[in-house]
């Protein structure tokens, strides 16, 4: 659990290649030192939502939490810029714990691939023709047909991202939910999405795949000319965001539902 014991300046630094963000970092080490990643107590993150991620990938098998300061747009995985006692001010920081979901996505060469997403996991058309999907959940059929431009799959901590742009609902984090959002629907038009419980395993048959070839996307890696992807929440893989008293991902999630 978060704090340990006797925190001490075991801190492993990484950051963007962006110039003010590297002097950013530089002067943390300079203050605090960079431990090794084998002997860290926890991963300084200096960058936007994307280099957390990209973070929670890299380093998932350390079991290391994560410390975000942000130096992107939206940072909405990460803290504001530390003023002050970083090691006093991460003893009070709250551990956000997130579970990936597993993709395993079968191509038109019988090939399968698997990939994890903290964020999400959505198909896409590769061409002009709309995508023909028939979505099943735990074995049976729920839609035999959705023609649309794709569908996501997204975490709770996800929801806010590209799920919330396509009109999906932002979900917090222990709602023990996870949605379901078609981009762009056309059959059946009405048809919004779904709210599934965590443990449900999707899955997704790609109809007509040689005239409406689809793509699958789980965080950064990207699958083309899948005919079936299968999704369901990974509760072997656990990885810790650390947060702000003031600043947490429950308190952010619940916030941006009131956003106007």
């Amino acid at each position: 659990m978060w704090p340990p014991a006797n925190l001490s300046q075991k801190l492993h630094f990484l950051s963007i290649h962006e110039p003010s963000a590297l002097r950013y970092r530089d002067t943390l080490i300079h203050q605090y030192g960079n431990a090794p990643i084998q002997d860290a107590e926890a991963i300084i993150c200096i960058g936007g939502d994307g280099f957390i991620l990209e973070t929670l990938h890299h380093y998932m098998n350390y079991q290391i939490p994560v410390y975000g300061i942000n130096f992107g747009s939206i940072g909405f995985l990460t803290n504001p810029r530390v003023k002050g006692d970083l090691i006093a001010i991460m003893k009070k920081a709250h551990p956000t714990r997130l579970n990936p979901l597993t993709m395993t996505a079968t191509t038109a060469d019988n090939k399968k691939h698997t990939a994890l997403a903290f964020n999400d996991v959505f198909l896409y058309r590769q061409t002009r023709q709309a995508a023909k999907i028939q979505i099943s959940t735990d074995g049976k059929i729920r839609l035999p047909e959705l023609i649309c431009d794709g569908v996501i799959v997204s975490t709770p901590a996800g929801s806010t991202a590209y799920n919330l742009s396509a009109h999906g609902p932002i979900v917090p984090l222990d709602s023990g939910l996870i949605p379901l959002t078609p981009i762009c629907p056309f059959r059946p038009r009405r048809w919004r999405g779904a709210l599934l419980p965590s443990s449900t395993k999707i899955d997704c048959s790609i109809l007509e795949e040689q005239k409406r070839p689809v793509a699958a996307v789980a965080d950064f890696t990207e699958i083309r000319d899948v005919i079936h992807i299968s999704i369901q929440e990974n509760l072997s893989i656990q990885s810790w965001i650390l947060f702000n008293p003031d600043h947490s991902l429950s308190e952010r999630i619940f916030s941006e539902q009131f956003t106007v």
